[in-house]
């Protein structure tokens, strides 16, 4: 169900209305009192939400030193958790992805956009002896042969054809043998681009990313571009997204499971609910008083068949 700002506002005075004339009698029910300072968006998915929810709520988004809903909700650390979204997937991932106890010998290679420049140089500076590339270059197939040194094989085998003109020689292209790894740090523009060129040449080396790389997908079935990349959030959260039609993007979507953790806790917490089975949607961390709630995240393996199996 959508709504636009100003209907959802409407509605929700009219609602907040019979909740004024009610509380006194109806004790037992449960009721969200919230101030805070957000953007629209934010206002917007928080009283869709409440209204689907079809709880008792008294809401005020102007009172002065009120808390204060980051717009980029992602990248924020919300109240009730210990870090953000973001941080806690690349937190996961660091871990993942430079534990190298079966591959000594091997280097993670990293791909990067300007994007992520920054994140890329402080991992740059734990692990300097992998390899990091940054794409600065518009003929994207030249340059992931050259990241991969394709073009070496690609040269070995016409220096062999020209030996004998008559001799024909199958011929799949190699890669080079030192990579154990691959880190892919790039937006979604890129990274339908970039991933599905170097899986062409890489497809038994395992890669990873955080979900950024398809934030700006508007369709699960997008995700068709990065067939086979582990992520480091748990399978029904992607569940989840499948299930919903006609998504903003796939951004959204998690902005939405966000705030309905916070407001989840925000009534656990108004409404001493501690001892009931309480289900967040970014994380099955159970929830301790006074204690924030670090998300137990786990790697899912981008899988369009049983995604599509999934409806």
């Amino acid at each position: 169900m959508k709504f636009s700002l100003t209907l959802m506002t409407l509605c929700s005075m009219l609602f907040l209305a019979s909740c004024v004339s009610s509380t006194n009698t109806e004790k037992g029910k449960v009721l969200l009192d919230l101030d805070l300072q957000t953007s629209n968006k934010n206002k917007e998915i928080i009283l869709e939400y409440l209204l689907n929810e079809n709880i008792k709520f008294s809401i005020d988004f102007n009172k002065n030193d009120s808390y204060r809903l980051s717009n980029d909700l992602l990248e924020s650390n919300l109240k009730y958790f210990c870090r953000s979204f973001t941080q806690e997937q690349n937190d996961l991932l660091e871990l993942k992805v430079f534990d190298k106890i079966d591959n000594l010998n091997k280097k993670v290679l990293i791909i990067y956009s300007k994007e992520f420049e920054n994140l890329s140089e402080d991992l740059k500076k734990k692990y300097p002896q992998e390899l990091y590339y940054l794409l600065d270059e518009s003929d994207y197939d030249k340059e992931v042969k050259r990241i991969l040194e394709v073009n070496r094989s690609i040269d070995r085998h016409l220096d062999i054809s020209n030996l004998d003109k008559d001799l024909e020689i199958d011929h799949y292209p190699r890669i080079r043998n030192d990579i154990s790894k691959i880190y892919f740090l790039l937006d979604y523009d890129l990274g339908k681009t970039i991933v599905p060129l170097v899986k062409n040449f890489a497809l038994n080396i395992d890669s990873y990313s955080s979900t950024q790389i398809f934030h700006d997908a508007n369709d699960y079935k997008k995700l068709a571009d990065f067939e086979s990349v582990f992520i480091p959030v748990q399978d029904e959260m992607i569940k989840t997204i499948v299930g919903e039609k006609d998504i903003k993007n796939i951004k959204n979507e998690f902005e939405k499971m966000l705030i309905a953790d916070y407001l989840l806790l925000e009534k656990v917490y108004q409404n001493n609910l501690f001892r009931q089975e309480i289900f967040l949607r970014t994380t099955s961390e159970k929830i301790a008083k006074n204690k924030c709630i670090k998300r137990n995240l786990s790697f899912s393996k981008v899988d369009l068949g049983v995604l599509s199996n999934l409806l």
